[in-house]
């Protein structure tokens, strides 16, 4: 064999990626790919419980100007957002009707009179349930 040919040989032999080679980069692309998605993911978690803390809040104060316009706090969440029949001092709309639900949609949760207050407004986080731990854990304007 002449040394053309030779070389030729060799090259064929290393064109291309064995099945192992490519299972490999498969596989770390995919461990890369679920780290991403898991940290995309559960900063969104981490946002929506976030807002929803701070709504709580905002929602908690403008529950209080109702109650200094009007001598007590609201019947309900959406007197808020329209004057009940004998709230003379009425000077809403307080909030939108949009602000009334947590960021996962949901309505939040007022007790007048609350159990642990004037009242009580409380969002149940990401599974909507009573209790929970981490992004599921209840979120009150009592915390």
């Amino acid at each position: 064999m002449n040394d053309n040919a030779q070389r030729l040989s060799l090259g064929r032999r290393q064109v291309g990626f064995t099945l192992i080679e490519i299972l490999i980069v498969v596989g770390i692309i995919a461990i890369i790919g679920g780290i991403v998605a898991n940290r995309i993911f559960g900063g969104q978690d981490r946002a929506k419980w976030q807002l929803a803390k701070s709504q709580v809040q905002t929602l908690a104060a403008k529950i209080e100007n109702y109650e200094l316009d009007n001598g007590g706090p609201p019947a309900q969440l959406q007197d808020l957002v329209t004057q009940p029949s004998g709230a003379e001092g009425w000077l809403g709309p307080y909030v939108k009707e949009a602000e009334l639900k947590d960021p996962w949609g949901r309505p939040f949760e007022y007790r007048n009179p609350g159990q642990n207050g004037k009242f009580d407004l409380i969002s149940y986080g990401a599974d909507g349930r009573p209790g929970g731990e981490s992004w599921n854990r209840d979120i009150s304007n009592h915390d």
